[in-house]
């Protein structure tokens, strides 16, 4: 751990270099068309937003607490939340927003080989190759280790047949991370956790539409896929400890959609669409009174986020705390668009128009029923606190 006056330094060269190397276009809000998520079909939006994902990566700092041989800039736990609130400061937007950095990373970090983390890592750091998960299948959501879809060992390779379903983005990924079962007499100790390129023979993908007209959301098949023995991830049968591990990341970062400290804050939108009273405040009192309760809440949420990093790099940090995270994040999003949707008004409720932008609010505020279903159902991280956190009976 650092104290603060011998992390000044630090800070200030972080400071200087980000408002020299941070594109002005690069300190906006970010909306859902101008995140970069990299990987073989991405198509950047300008080139600031080329420039600033290169200047992060060749730095390191897309994932600045890995170790450099892996892409990262091997910083400390206390130096990366630095980062983070210097870039938060200047409003920098996330250069790369990635499956690859939030759920894989890690889980190669724990579980993978050198030759896996060398062939994979550096690749991910640099927004190379852009990942999907596939881990639900439509008879396997919360009940996961029901998973059917199976891996045929074949000598030095799996042959892999079955259904994966609400794979998000599996249309634009590179390549999956992909439970699969290698042992039917068994449940949780006969899965293993393969990785495979979505360009494979016998791969496809057919989107699901949601009630926002849009979705990130796949069914994908795998039809004999060949998969060679060396994207193995941790032993064979042994892949549900793989799983769980990446699923608390997930969790986490699903959760972490609570926080959007980089977006405009609500109360300027709602401000800029109802108007002002005399003294320069949102006209709508109880309105007014919402907003300032949810931003009350988001910054505790914030600060709650940054304290369960900080115990979880220095291993105090408790398991079940990812599902805290995410359910809470989950909740306060859904709470956000519904404010949203009150600001706006009755154009709020504008579906298709330039002037709406194609319906962002009330699309935007369908979507985010999904957040208290995927990564884990509200219900079941309920579940999880009352048994593994607050300890109750009957749990």
């Amino acid at each position: 751990m650092h104290d603060a006056a011998t992390l000044d330094p630090f800070r200030a060269e972080t400071r200087a270099w980000l408002e020299a190397n941070c594109p002005p276009e690069m300190r906006q809000p970010v909306g859902d068309d101008d995140i970069c998520w990299g990987g073989r079909r991405f198509r950047f939006q300008s080139d600031a937003q080329r420039l600033w994902l290169q200047r992060m990566a060749e730095r390191g700092w897309t994932v600045p607490t890995w170790p450099r041989e892996y892409g990262g800039a091997g910083l400390s736990a206390d130096e990366a939340k630095v980062l983070a609130q210097e870039m938060r400061a200047l409003h920098c937007r996330p250069p790369l927003t990635s499956f690859g950095i939030w759920m894989l990373g890690p889980a190669l970090l724990k579980f993978g080989t050198e030759a896996q983390k060398l062939e994979h890592l550096p690749p991910i750091a640099r927004g190379e190759i852009r990942w999907c998960q596939g881990y639900s299948e439509p008879n396997a959501g919360s009940d996961l280790a029901s998973l059917a879809t199976r891996a045929e060992d074949r000598g030095d390779h799996f042959i892999i047949n079955g259904q994966k379903i609400w794979t998000s983005y599996a249309d634009q990924a590179d390549w999956i991370f992909c439970l699969v079962r290698t042992d039917t007499a068994k449940k949780h100790t006969g899965i293993s956790f393969v990785l495979f390129d979505m360009a494979s023979k016998g791969v496809s993908t057919r989107p699901i539409l949601l009630i926002s007209g849009k979705s990130p959301f796949c069914e994908t098949f795998f039809d004999d896929v060949r998969v060679d023995k060396r994207h193995l991830i941790g032993t064979l049968n042994a892949g549900w400890d793989v799983a769980k591990y990446l699923l608390t990341h997930e969790r986490a970062m699903i959760g972490s959609i609570g926080d959007r400290s980089a977006a405009r804050p609500l109360g300027q939108v709602a401000a800029a669409q109802l108007g002002v009273d005399a003294q320069g405040r949102l006209a709508d009192p109880g309105l007014r009174a919402q907003i300032a309760e949810f931003e009350a809440d988001e910054f505790s949420f914030r600060l709650m986020m940054e304290r369960a990093g900080d115990l979880g790099k220095s291993r105090q940090g408790h398991p079940a705390m990812s599902s805290m995270l995410k359910y809470y994040g989950a909740e306060l999003n859904k709470r956000r668009w519904e404010l949203m949707a009150a600001a706006g008004g009755i154009d709020a409720l504008e579906w298709d128009s330039e002037r709406s932008q194609h319906g962002l609010v009330a699309r935007t505020w369908l979507r985010t029923k999904g957040n208290s279903i995927e990564g884990g159902t509200s219900e079941v991280q309920l579940n999880v606190i009352a048994k593994r956190l607050l300890e109750l009976p009957g749990a």
